[in-house]
């Protein structure tokens, strides 16, 4: 159990550092944030880049829960 335990880890860990190495051009400045700068300030609110992390997640999480089980 032990065994199959850490490759699961494993496989979790390469797919979620594949998907964010993959996303890291693509999550900064997404069409669906919001920016806002002027001479004295820049805000920076990553609304959809959350929304899809919070997928992606939600689906990894789903994931491993339904292997859990098996």
């Amino acid at each position: 159990n032990l065994g199959k335990l850490l490759v699961i880890a494993g496989l979790t860990l390469v797919i979620i550092g594949a998907l964010i190495w993959g996303l890291a051009g693509w999550a900064s400045g997404d069409s669906g944030d919001i920016y806002y700068q002027s001479d004295n300030v820049r805000i920076y609110i990553p609304i959809v880049t959350c929304l899809v992390l919070s997928i992606l997640l939600t689906a990894v999480i789903w994931i491993w829960q339904w292997l859990g089980r098996r």
